[in-house]
């Protein structure tokens, strides 16, 4: 089974509606911390404030599960805020702790340019990961943020998108653990293949 989180922030629907587009079966949402434990992989998708979705993973014994699967092994896939929240910290309204499964930062789109980025860009890839297996390398998916995962290291950058600014728009932080700042389930045939490449990666791990 694939959990996607429930913590009361995003269209969990969608990214279900997504997977099950993609082929990919067995996929539930649920806010219970076992069943997040006990999941074959994990979705953590979100839209909304840093400090409002970590204060509930706190309080609802969210996080902690999400740490254990992490610790265990479990591929997990973190969407928009799910990506932002995997940092250490989060600077929006104020100085915010993170899950810290990603040594770095989240923090606001400079002025410079257009916030929130919205709509429809390219990612290239500064090295191979097995979340954009048969995506070609500059294609468009939809993204809708104002704020950013700086990772500390660029080794963990599997995909970079230019908006007025290079960010990384994608990380895989260890065999298990991806993230995306867009919405795959809102982005077409490249982000259904993305949906399919993460469930065949939990396929994979329980084999």
């Amino acid at each position: 089974m694939i959990a996607v989180v429930d913590y009361g922030m995003g269209n969990l629907r969608s990214v279900q509606k997504g997977f099950e587009s993609a082929g990919v079966d067995g996929v539930s949402i649920t806010g219970y911390p076992p069943a997040i434990v006990d999941a074959d992989g994990i979705v953590l998708p979100g839209v909304g404030a840093f400090r409002d979705a970590v204060a509930h993973l706190e309080a609802s014994g969210i996080r902690d599960a999400l740490l254990a699967a992490i610790a265990s092994g479990t591929p997990l896939l973190g969407i928009c805020l799910g990506m932002q929240m995997l940092a250490e910290t989060g600077f929006e309204d104020g100085e915010w702790s993170g899950l810290g499964v990603i040594p770095g930062t989240c923090v606001r789109l400079p002025d410079v340019v257009k916030v929130p980025h919205m709509g429809w860009n390219t990612v290239d890839y500064p090295r191979p990961s097995p979340l954009f297996d048969g995506i070609p390398a500059g294609s468009a998916f939809y993204f809708v943020h104002s704020y950013r995962l700086n990772p500390a290291q660029d080794s963990c950058i599997i995909g970079k998108t230019e908006h007025g600014l290079s960010f990384a728009s994608a990380i895989q932080a260890s065999p298990n653990v991806f993230a995306v700042q867009f919405h795959p389930e809102k982005s077409s045939a490249a982000g259904l293949r993305l949906l399919a490449n993460f469930g065949r990666i939990v396929q994979e791990k329980k084999q």
